[in-house]
Formats: structure tokens, C-alpha cells, sequence
């Protein structure tokens, strides 16, 4: 099988490539983890500008990408350059389910974030773990529009989301897949947010709603979402995935620089049988990832099953690979591992925290082995 890249991924990737390299330092990072906004402005706007989130979207829906390979070309790079923009959350999540639910009444909204607005997705509520069906909140009809009230944990980039793409339940149980609706709601009155920082970066918020919206900030069918939301936290996965493929590629390129040139007892570490071994099995593990993401985004078209059991297999596998290699790097560095000025520990982090996201090893273990028996 030919696995290389189209001419148009590849440009993409090679101009991504150079941008986030001449764009991004050490100092960067750490300067974007200590804002107020938990990443960068000016980075968020190039990255529009050269039309990088245009690439999460098909053509008919306004950009110029949309498949698996152009959201693992994207976040791979994303990950390599350890950068922390809300890509995910605005373009793959709220923007995936505008362009899937809305069709052409959310063009605008859509041409928008293409251009660099700033989406929130909020739908993971407290006490739902990993459970996607799982929402609390709720919208009854109010006069000619929606009453919406309920809580949500962990709202990537909140504090500086123009917008609010929001599930609520209007009819079924707190675990149906039934009942489930997306609403736009906008920043104001009645949406409390309480913001922080992201241990691997970026910011998040636990925002609260009791808001009455007009009745067109429904998007889609009332109560019919949950199809469009199993297929947008899919690709977010697989954005997820490629985007810790690129942050285990530069922990392995930081580990062996620091291997062939530190030395001990009159030559580099790296000639050392035991290290040779060790960095032998985080490559081998490295390869297995970049097999996984390739595996997932080619079968995001895929009928529901064998989607969302690719799904559960590379997540489970990247949890798995992402902790090996952090750990070894950071030991194979020894003590400048852990310090805040080099690289390393950003990246190492960052990785780690990927596991916790849309389901951690666990979860996708035995939720691959459900969709299996099924």
C-alpha cells in the first residue's frame, strides 16, 4: 500500500512545517502557557491566515480538506511544534457539528471560524467521565425559543470563545443517545464561567447556562444529534491521536540529540548498549502510533462499528505508546528532564495529558471489546 502523503498534504504539511518552526521557541510556550488566553494570538491568526483551519473542512462546506488524512497531516505538526491552539475545540468539534447539523443556514458561522474566530464546545458535564451520551442539561421550550440550564466541566478555551456550541437534552434519560440537541448559544448573560489553566496546556472552564435562546439557535433536528456528535468526537480523536504522534516524534528527536551529546566516561551516552536497547523499543512504539493514526483516519468514513472500533483501538494504543515514550525520554535525559526551561518537560506533559482526553486507555479497552462482541 502506497502510504505517502498527496501533493496537496504534502505542501500543507511542508509550509505548516516551516511557519510553526520559525514562529515557535521554548520561550513562546512558556510565554502562551502564562497568558490570560492559553494560547497565542498572533499564532492563532496566522494559522487562519494560511488557511490551516480551512483543512478540517470539505469543500462544500467551505474549506478545502475535511478527510482523516488532512486532520492527521495537521495536528501531527500541530503536536511536533507543541503548540496548544483551540483547533480541536473550534474547528473539529463546534465546527463539525455546525457544518454536519446546520448545512448551509451555518455558512457564515462556518466561514467564521475558517477565518479565525473561536468556538467553544461545551458538552462533557461533571459525573460523566467518558460516557459521550451522558448530558444533564436540559432545554424546554420557552415562548418561541429554548430555556437552557445545566453545567459543564472542562470547556476547552471558554474564557475566550465568541460562541458556545452546546448539547442539551430535550427529551430521554441522562444516558440516552436519544433526546440529545445542539444549541448555539452566545457569551453574555446567564453563561458563567469559571476559567483555569490546562495542566498540559491551553485553558479550559467549568461554565454554567441559564439562558433562554431564540428558537433558531437549535441546530439540526431536535433531539437527533447524537449521530453527528459520535462522528465529530471521532475525528477529535483522531486529531487528538495524530496530534500526540508529532509530540512522541520531537520527544524522540530531543532524546537522541541529547544521547549523542552528552557524555560519560569519554563518550556519548548513546553508545551505551542498555540506552541503544531503550531508545530501540520507544521507536518501535513510535511506529506502531503512526500505524494507528494512519489505520483511524482512513476508516472515518467507515459504517459506525468499524469507525468507532478504529476509533477505540488507536486511542488505546496511543495512551499506551504516549506514556512509554514520555517516560523513557525523560529518564534517558535524566535531570534536565524535569526543568521548565528545556523542552522536553513541555512536550513530555502535553503527551501524558492526551491520554485524558476523549477516553483514557481503559475506557477504550473495554469499549473496543464491546464494539467487538457487538
Amino acid at each position: 500500500m502506497n502510504f505517502q502523503l498527496t501533493e496537496e498534504r504534502q505542501m500543507l504539511q511542508d509550509s505548516l512545517r516551516r511557519y510553526l518552526s520559525d514562529t515557535i521557541s521554548p520561550e513562546a510556550l512558556i510565554e502562551a502557557t502564562d497568558s490570560e488566553t492559553g494560547h497565542s494570538d498572533t499564532l492563532w491568526q496566522g494559522l487562519a491566515e494560511m488557511g490551516v483551519i480551512g483543512a478540517l473542512f470539505t469543500e462544500e462546506q467551505g474549506g478545502f480538506g475535511g478527510a482523516g488524512f488532512d486532520l492527521s497531516v495537521v495536528f501531527e505538526e500541530i503536536g511536533r511544534a507543541g503548540v496548544f491552539e483551540p483547533l480541536i475545540e473550534s474547528g473539529v468539534l463546534a465546527g463539525g457539528l455546525l457544518a454536519e447539523l446546520g448545512g448551509e443556514a451555518q455558512a457564515e458561522r462556518i466561514e467564521d471560524i475558517i477565518g479565525g474566530q473561536i468556538l467553544a464546545f461545551a458538552h462533557t458535564e461533571p459525573g460523566a467521565r467518558y460516557d459521550l451520551e451522558h448530558v444533564e442539561t436540559k432545554a424546554v421550550r420557552a415562548g418561541d425559543g429554548w430555556k437552557i440550564t445545566g453545567q459543564k466541566s472542562v470547556v476547552g478555551f471558554a474564557g475566550v470563545a465568541e460562541g458556545f456550541v452546546v448539547t442539551a437534552r430535550t427529551g430521554g434519560d441522562p444516558s440516552d443517545t436519544d433526546g440529545i440537541s445542539v444549541f448555539f448559544v452566545e457569551p453574555g448573560e446567564g453563561v458563567e464561567i469559571r476559567d483555569y489553566a490546562m495542566n498540559g496546556g491551553g485553558r479550559a472552564g467549568e461554565v454554567s447556562f441559564d439562558v433562554t435562546v431564540p428558537a433558531e439557535a437549535l441546530i439540526g433536528p431536535e433531539g437527533g444529534a447524537w449521530d453527528a456528535l459520535e462522528r465529530a468526537n471521532a475525528r477529535a480523536t483522531c486529531a487528538a491521536c495524530a496530534e500526540a504522534l508529532g509530540l512522541m516524534e520531537t520527544c524522540r528527536a530531543l532524546t537522541v540529540d541529547y544521547l549523542q551529546s552528552r557524555k560519560q566516561f569519554g563518550k556519548p551516552i548513546g553508545k551505551f548498549q542498555a540506552l541503544q536497547h531503550r531508545m530501540a523499543d520507544v521507536l518501535i512504539e513510535i511506529e506502531q502510533a503512526r500505524s494507528a493514526v494512519i489505520n483511524l483516519a482512513g476508516h472515518l468514513e467507515s459504517d459506525r462499528v468499524t469507525r468507532e472500533r478504529h476509533v477505540s483501538a488507536a486511542k488505546n494504543l496511543i495512551g499506551r505508546a504516549g506514556r512509554l515514550v514520555a517516560e523513557e525520554a525523560i529518564q534517558m535525559h535524566g535531570g534536565i528532564g524535569m526543568t521548565q526551561e528545556y523542552a522536553l518537560g513541555h512536550f513530555a506533559k502535553r503527551l501524558v495529558m492526551v491520554d485524558h482526553r476523549f477516553g483514557d486507555t481503559d475506557h477504550h479497552l473495554e469499549r473496543f471489546i464491546r464494539l467487538s462482541a457487538a
